[in-house]
Formats: structure tokens, C-alpha cells, sequence
């Protein structure tokens, strides 16, 4: 999913310097994202208060839209840099186009990873017969300085690994959870799993103690830790935590996000992650000029322009608030 956001500014990431060591509770409220003319986001990361969650730096979620009588989720060809793209749906379904001949149709809990590594374009719309609901969450993995030039590639999952207990039913969306380790490649130690609650449960979910983690509420009422998180809201967990208590006053949905804190600085501008303004400033004339990104065929469209840079210089920085 790009950042469709037109008064796109650069948000500095990564670093140790702000990584709670210990469990915390810190809750996160959403800021309100217009994409196009009627449709919002809740965007959850980079938020004003933290940057990222391991490796995952970009959080967006949307819905439920009743989309019956709209044309739904219309994402122009835009490009990527440095990162990878988890598109994930509670309700309806997304068609995937990328630069490398990628189509795919993205249906309820089935991963759509796209590694743009050095350069990508794709874009992303609702079928023309589609179902009358659209909800789910777009996220953005960052890439490890090693890996961030490998070739893109796109990857579609539909059978991912299911952990039950009693009340709870989890699927493995990226990394590893209690023994189970999903088939999407990952190039950092992170884990992102859906979480459904059934009314009444109260479960104890294992972690990492390394890991720093959070959870995305999609839907329903529940409690994470004894915190009450509402759809669209985001509790931020912190380090050395060997288990997440839960508890669903009704059937509810969350998503649960950690990983090894990012080691690494970063910049992060539109729809690119890079280490330096020079390599952001060259993506934005390559996107422009038609060049490195490739192109996305079918899309029944004009590719999205780039935003302007901003006068002040970009410049990597670690966690700041």
C-alpha cells in the first residue's frame, strides 16, 4: 500500500535509543489519513510518540468500509524502496499488479508480501465485482542495510501456519509464534500474527523476552495486558515480556507486531526508506523520469506523481520522539 499522504513528510527511524527495555503500556491513537477523495486510514506507525516495532515502521489500518456502491480500495502505480509491503484483510479483496508481471488477487487472511528491495512499482484496487465490505491493515517492514538492494519480488500465501488454544485462534502472518514459522521471507527477526478472540477468552499469548511488541486492535472489545484497546488504536508493549495476557468481552480481532529492535538509522520519505538524502533525492527523479521502478501493467491509470522534497535537509537519526 503507498503512503498516498500529498503532505508527505520524512520521518527519522530506527536505532536503539528509544527501545523500552522493560513491558510497558503505552497507548497509541491513530492520526486520521485522507487517501483520494473519501477514503481514510487510522495510521498507528510512525507515530508522534514512536517510530517502529522491531523491524515493522509503517502501520495503517482502514475499514470497515461498506463499499457496495463505490469502486473501493483505487491505488495508482507508485514506487518502493528499501522496504516490504504485508498487505493483510479481515474483510474483501485487493488486486495486486507490480513491475514484475506480478498479479495476484489478495483474499481474507492470505499474506501479499512484496520485497521492493532496490526498486519496485505496483498498485492496488478493489475488483470490479467485490465484496460489500473492505477492512484490514497495510504495513511496512523495513529492510536490514544488507539486504535492502536484493531484487523485488512479490509473494502469495495462502496457507499460512493456524495456532489454537482455548478462545483463540492465531495466524502466523510473518516470522515465527510458539513453534510455528511462516513461509513469507523474512530478513530481520520479527513476528506479525492475527489474533481472533472468541467472546469470553482469556488466554496467555507466549513471547520473546527480546522482542519489543505491540498490538493493533481491528475489531471488537478486548484487553491487552488489562488495557482496554479500541479498534483502530494501538498499545505499544515494550521488551522482556515472556507473555501477553488477553482477554475479549465479545469476539474481537487484533494483530500482534514485535521483533528484534532495528539496529540501524534510517530515513524514510513517501514510499522510500534510504540511509541518506542523496539516495532519496535519486528515487524521486528515477520514479519521475520513468527510470528504475519499472512499470505496472493493466493498471487502468496514470502512475502517482512523487511529492515534493522538503527544504530542510533529511537526515538518519535513531528513535526520537
Amino acid at each position: 500500500m503507498s503512503n498516498l499522504d500529498r503532505e508527505a513528510v520524512p520521518a527519522v527511524c530506527g536505532g536503539r535509543g528509544f527501545v523500552v527495555a522493560e513491558p510497558v503500556r503505552e497507548l497509541l491513537s491513530p492520526r486520521r489519513v485522507k487517501l483520494g477523495e473519501s477514503s481514510e486510514v487510522r495510521r498507528l506507525l510512525p507515530n508522534l510518540g514512536r517510530r517502529m516495532v522491531g523491524a515493522w515502521c509503517f502501520v495503517d489500518h482502514y475499514g470497515p468500509d461498506d463499499i457496495a456502491d463505490e469502486p473501493g480500495m483505487q491505488v495508482p502505480p507508485h514506487p518502493h524502496m528499501g522496504l516490504q509491503t504485508v498487505s493483510w484483510l479481515h474483510e474483501g479483496e485487493v488486486l495486486h499488479r507490480d513491475s514484475t508481471g506480478s498479479l495476484q488477487t489478495i483474499r481474507p487472511r492470505e499474506l501479499g508480501l512484496m520485497t521492493s528491495g532496490r526498486a519496485i512499482s505496483h498498485s492496488e484496487e478493489s475488483p470490479k465485482s467485490h465484496a460489500r465490505f473492505l477492512h484490514g491493515a497495510q504495513l511496512w517492514v523495513a529492510l536490514p542495510d544488507s539486504d535492502r538492494h536484493t531484487e523485488p519480488r512479490f509473494e502469495h500465501h495462502a496457507d499460512l501456519p493456524v495456532i489454537t488454544a482455548p478462545g483463540l485462534t492465531a495466524t502466523l502472518i510473518l516470522g515465527s509464534l510458539d513453534g510455528a514459522a511462516s513461509p513469507g521471507t523474512t530478513y530481520t527477526p520479527l513476528v506479525g500474527a492475527d489474533l481472533a478472540l472468541a467472546r469470553g477468552a482469556d488466554v496467555r499469548l507466549p513471547l520473546e523476552p527480546d522482542f519489543e511488541y505491540a498490538v493493533l486492535s481491528m475489531s471488537g472489545e478486548s484487553y491487552v495486558d488489562g488495557v482496554p484497546v479500541l479498534p483502530g488504536s494501538m498499545l505499544y508493549l515494550g521488551c522482556g515480556r515472556t507473555e501477553l495476557p488477553l482477554r475479549a468481552e465479545s469476539e474481537a480481532g487484533l494483530m500482534l507486531l514485535g521483533g528484534e529492535p532495528f539496529e540501524e538509522e534510517l530515513i524514510m520519505f513517501w514510499n522510500w526508506i534510504g540511509r541518506t538524502q542523496e539516495e532519496i533525492e535519486q528515487a524521486r527523479r528515477d520514479w519521475m523520469e520513468g527510470t528504475r521502478f519499472g512499470e505496472v501493467k493493466g493498471y487502468d491509470g496514470a502512475p502517482l506523481p512523487a511529492p515534493e522534497l522538503p527544504v530542510t535537509p533529511l537526515k538518519p537519526r535513531g528513535r526520537v520522539r
